[in-house]
């Protein structure tokens, strides 16, 4: 099957999730990208909404990409990196650009990353990609399950590199991952699924 890649831009979309020891494992798999990387990079990361900001600062001091936190309405940019703010989930709209919900009382995180991948598993065409990094409990799971049985790459981070080995476990006991990566091999796996496009194409 084609990739779907016809939306907007046409950039395909890797969205990450992460929670404790995110911010550091996220500086890792950014560092190992390059400025011509084709697809954009959207991050859930479990956060204070006082302190998202800050991480995206920080993440792109350390970043070749660019990093800025995702305004409603932001189109996926190939070769741009969106961080998700925390005063709603952010989510992928039918029409390709990125929004913001509500948080349901269930919904024991906000952003949640497993409402993210729900929205990135039905609007992000078959091009798509999803990462799920350390952190505590199992947000992220089911939408990683979602975007596996869709046919979309999906990564875990593996035991021996995890900071908190909670969500990527959950992910590999639920056969979400597709690959169960160490943290600096996750970037060369993307660069190789994703490779840049030649000059003038």
């Amino acid at each position: 099957m084609t990739p779907d890649l016809t939306r907007l831009s046409g950039a395909p979309l890797i969205a990450v999730g992460a929670s404790a020891g995110g911010p550091t494992a996220l500086a890792v798999l950014l560092r190992g990208l390059h400025a011509g990387f084709p697809a954009a990079v959207a991050i859930v990361q479990h956060l204070d909404q006082r302190f998202v900001q800050g991480l995206a600062d920080w993440l792109g001091q350390r970043s070749p990409l660019p990093v800025r936190l995702a305004a409603d309405g932001d189109e996926p940019r190939g070769g741009t990196v969106f961080v998700a703010g925390a005063t709603g989930h952010l989510v992928l709209r039918p029409d390709g650009r990125f929004g913001y919900v509500g948080a349901a009382p269930e919904q024991a995180y906000c952003p949640s990353i497993d409402v993210f991948f729900h929205s990135v598993c039905k609007y992000g065409g078959a091009g798509s990609a999803g990462v799920l990094l350390t952190g505590m409990g199992a947000d992220g799971v089911q939408g990683l399950k979602a975007m596996r049985c869709k046919g979309r790459l999906t990564i875990a981070q593996d035991q021996g590199t995890s900071a908190v080995y909670g969500m990527p476990k959950a992910a590999a006991a639920a056969d979400a991952a597709s690959e169960i990566l160490p943290l600096d091999h996750i970037a060369p796996r993307l660069l190789a699924a994703f490779p840049a496009r030649p000059t003038g194409t």
